[in-house]
């Protein structure tokens, strides 16, 4: 039964919401994690440029007939890459890159209805303090901007280029993350278990750090692909020859600073130096747990330290085979793994022992 006092959710009932809450949460950010990674399949195809408009309510349905395929085709014949990659490619080939970027768009639409739909209903039924609706709506409004950001890097491929912006893929990329960070914190702060344990100071910094260490990694992974630098410098440890490549090559384009975004060999050199430093503070952070940290808060550290190390396992592997398709979606799932991991020792970490305002005591409904 819900327990109401004057309008307001008693404490009683707070529990139950807040872990249906949470549990949505945590189906939305699995869906947010399916989107990231098919998102990388789709960037892998080819297949990003298939559908040359956007049509929010409209681009729900695919072409239904031959008249309908024969002018989605049509319309990607006009656009750079068709003219100087794919000319020729059949209809059916077209059809294969085709879903799986209407794939990729509906999934984004229907994660927008599922989180947009069960809040409002959280929202009406009062289940919601005033603090943890901003925070919804919050997540809603980086959500809606992802869409946008989404065309406006489609956009970038259909008239000079015959693919997308490397800037603007890699923060379609980041921006998913962060959305995925941020709906993971608020469902971790919503747990209802008290985590025991403690971690020294330097642990401590260094759970803090990793999260915005991360998401930069993310970051640099979206320039790698964008420029599929992947394919170039295909070996490890050595890089062109060299662990540290020669300024004079990390360095070729002017301005200088283009290089870090626009030069094939600093892109991954970056990309693998910043790789390296997660490893090592992951692994600083884990050996410090062990040995003054207690409880859930040193088991967490632990486990960052194994997905860390297995995340640049995969990468070593994918850069060796040259990015087979499988192992380059293993890559961007593992790093949202080890994103999440990141995410819910910090967020523990800052709670303590305290969770949200919770409806009926100090926070203010809605």
């Amino acid at each position: 039964m819900t327990a109401i006092a004057g309008g307001r959710v008693t404490a009683s009932s707070t529990s139950s919401y807040y872990g249906i809450i949470r549990a949505w949460l945590i189906l939305v950010a699995l869906m947010v994690v399916g989107m990231v990674v098919l998102g990388g399949a789709t960037r892998l195809t080819g297949s990003g440029l298939s559908i040359t408009e956007w049509k929010p309510i409209r681009g729900t349905i695919p072409p239904l007939s031959d008249a309908d395929w024969a002018a989605e085709f049509e319309r990607y014949k006009q656009i750079p890459q068709y003219v100087k990659l794919n000319l020729g490619m059949s209809l059916d080939e077209f059809k294969f890159i085709y879903w799986w970027e209407w794939t990729h768009r509906l999934v984004g639409r229907l994660i927008g209805f599922v989180f947009f739909v069960p809040m409002l209903v959280f929202w009406l039924k009062g289940w919601l303090t005033r603090e943890l609706t901003w925070k919804l709506v919050g997540l809603l409004a980086l959500g809606g901007s992802q869409g946008a950001l989404g065309w406006w890097m489609v956009a970038s491929g259909l008239a000079d280029r015959t693919e997308v912006s490397q800037y603007r893929l890699a923060m379609h990329l980041t921006l998913a993350c962060v959305i995925f960070l941020a709906i993971t914190w608020v469902a971790s702060s919503l747990a209802d278990r008290r985590d025991g344990g403690v971690l020294p100071g330097l642990a401590r910094a260094i759970a803090f750090g990793l999260v915005p260490l991360v998401v930069a990694q993310i970051f640099m992974g979206g320039l790698v692909a964008g420029l599929r630098a992947g394919l170039s410098y295909n070996t490890w440890p050595l890089m062109d020859g060299h662990f540290l490549p020669t300024l004079g090559n990390l360095y070729i384009m002017a301005p200088s600073w283009v290089n870090h975004f626009e030069n094939v060999l600093t892109v991954q050199f970056q990309h693998r130096m910043v790789a390296y430093l997660i490893v090592i503070l992951a692994l600083i952070q884990g050996f410090v747990a062990l040995r003054q940290g207690s409880g859930a808060a040193r088991s967490r550290a632990v486990l960052i330290t194994l997905i860390a190390l297995a995340q640049a396992g995969i990468g070593i592997m994918t850069l060796l085979l040259v990015v087979p398709l499988w192992s380059a979606i293993l890559h961007q799932l593992a790093g949202v793994i080890l994103l999440a991991a990141v995410t819910v020792h910090a967020q523990r970490l800052t709670a303590g022992t305290e969770r949200l305002a919770q409806p009926g005591s100090s926070g203010s409904p809605v």
